[in-house]
């Protein structure tokens, strides 16, 4: 393995792969990559004009390989054309609900797409010099001690985190077994502009409230999980890949959190607040598949990457509401596809 750790000023001109670019952290990924100067390709399987990426006009910025990560013909041309040396791998089914509904899918996309991206680089290793793969705090499944740690065990049971504990299994195998660079990074539930899944509590809530009808609460609200902005993820996501080849860091699992978890009650209520609406959810208590209690600590990011937390809550959910507002007023009271 050649060439060295990418600085935090060392992103001008590098060579940037980005699967799951179109998605929420994706979109925003690209936009600080660009603006740093990289040299970003980007994997496109569905082009969704509402996707930030298209939206903001940085798609045009990009150089774009089109198909799925799970063909393996498709990431080894855009690996072999475009030779970057350093790799986001991004995409996933990332709904919880879909999952449920469509296990077969989310299995697909997110197993056979994460050894699907790492065998290309493992035959492109020659240039490939640093990947960050996207896991996530549902890998640990239900465990009985919180915060979690990268210590615990991952013991993930549903369909959905059963696939990023295959994520993380994965990309360490290859890193064991083939010592490709790899860092693993596991978030709570990201937020921020861009995220059109409207079933998630904070952009469905927001365009709720915008709509000025009452919010839906499809668990029974008091779920608690770690809310963290997308700007901070990209921030974490950046630093993994600038320290990657450090030995503490390589083939190693980092949690990223803003430390302060939430039942979903109170993520509604902040969201009012920052609003200046009374939310009066509807809350369902339909949930399937979902676990009380998940939330990070993410202490060892801080001891070994230099990484925390740097967004309040009332900040990101504030340029959140700011996002949604302009989205909504240019897409009519619909706000996209639901």
């Amino acid at each position: 393995m050649g060439g060295g750790a990418v600085t935090a000023t060392g992103w001008a001109g590098r060579r940037v792969f980005v699967t799951g670019a179109t998605g929420l952290v994706g979109s925003w990924l690209v936009r600080a990559l660009l603006e740093r100067g990289s040299d970003v390709t980007v994997l496109v399987r569905d082009a969704d004009p509402q996707s930030e990426l298209l939206r903001s006009g940085d798609i045009a910025r990009t150089s774009v390989v089109n198909g799925a990560v799970e063909d393996l013909s498709v990431v080894g041309r855009a690996l072999n054309h475009h030779r970057p040396d350093t790799v986001f791998h991004l995409a996933a089914q990332t709904q919880v609900r879909c999952a449920y509904r469509d296990p077969y899918e989310t299995f697909e996309s997110n197993v056979r797409g994460t050894y699907t991206l790492l065998e290309a680089c493992r035959r492109h290793a020659d240039w490939v010099h640093g990947i960050v793969v996207a896991s996530s705090d549902k890998a640990y499944g239900d465990a009985a001690t919180l915060p979690y740690t990268e210590a615990t065990p991952l013991d993930a049971r549903f369909p959905y985190d059963t696939s990023k504990l295959c994520t993380d299994v994965i990309a360490r195998s290859y890193f064991a077994t083939y010592r490709l660079p790899i860092a693993i990074a596991r978030c709570g539930n990201i937020y921020g502009g861009g995220d059109l899944n409207w079933d998630r509590i904070v952009p469905g809530t927001i365009r709720s409230l915008l709509k000025r009808e009452r919010p839906i609460i499809r668990s029974d609200g008091t779920l608690v999980r770690d809310y963290v902005y997308v700007k901070e993820v990209v921030e974490a996501y950046l630093t993994l890949a600038e320290h990657v080849r450090r030995p503490e860091v390589t083939g190693e699992a980092f949690n990223f959190s803003a430390g302060r978890p939430l039942s979903v009650l109170e993520v509604v209520e902040a969201i009012g607040k920052t609003m200046k609406v009374e939310p009066r959810p509807d809350v369902r208590g339909e949930a399937v598949a979902e676990i009380a209690r998940q939330y990070l600590s993410s202490e060892r990011a801080r001891a070994v990457l230099g990484w925390s937390s740097r967004y309040a809550l009332d900040q990101g959910l504030g340029e959140t509401v700011e996002w949604y507002r302009e989205f909504i007023a240019a897409n009519g009271a619909h706000g996209g596809a639901a």
